[in-house]
């Protein structure tokens, strides 16, 4: 039971802490409203459950071995999040309404952007095959225990996403005034950039 909660909590820890997935949400969220941030949310927790599938039948574990897969993963999500982070820092806002077609292909470009940056991000794969065996109980069925921790994660996930969602939606009347939302496009897009630095200098261990 002390393992349950301390799995739990630890879990809420990582999930609320500020990082990537925050502000990526933020940015589509200000930028769409609460459909595109819920969007958002929901492939950022697709991610997490792809990154589960492979912890939990050794993908992540023959990721971690490869120092050439792991450097083609981690390339390929620092690009994606700096391509993510430039756009958002050199974005300019129309004065013109979008269309109902271009709205509808934002939000479900939301869903996609939030599946890649989580799936190309080998840092998740390796929290996930560290963090997730620590909780393992060796006499009972290993598979079943991760399959349900990464399911777990991925609940909590969702739901402080939405939580998150609509609170900045709430305030979004506000934090889309034009200079409001200039400073965030820009103080996002130097997040973004900056993870991705951050994950490009990662070094494989």
């Amino acid at each position: 039971m002390n393992d349950i909660l301390t799995f739990l909590v630890l879990t809420l820890f990582v999930i609320m802490s500020p990082g990537i997935d925050t502000a990526l949400i933020t940015k589509r969220t200000m930028a769409d409203g609460q459909t595109g941030g819920y969007k958002m949310a929901l492939g950022l927790a697709s991610g997490s459950l792809v990154h589960t599938l492979a912890a939990t039948f050794g993908l992540s574990a023959l990721l971690l071995q490869s120092a050439l897969a792991f450097e083609i993963v981690k390339y390929a999500g620092a690009v994606y999040l700096m391509y993510l982070g430039i756009s958002a820092f050199l974005s300019k806002k129309s004065d013109t309404g979008s269309s109902a077609t271009e709205e509808k292909t934002k939000e479900t470009s939301a869903f996609r952007q939030g599946l890649v940056s989580n799936v190309l991000n080998p840092k998740v794969a390796v929290f996930f095959l560290t963090f997730l065996p620590q909780f393992v109980q060796n006499d009972q069925n290993v598979t079943l225990q991760l399959l349900l921790m990464g399911i777990t994660y991925t609940i909590l996930a969702i739901t402080w996403f939405f939580v998150f969602v609509f609170f900045i939606n709430y305030l979004r009347k506000w934090l889309t005034t034009p200079s409001v939302q200039r400073f965030m496009d820009k103080a996002t897009g130097v997040v973004l950039i900056g993870f991705g630095l951050k994950l490009a200098f990662e070094k494989h261990k």
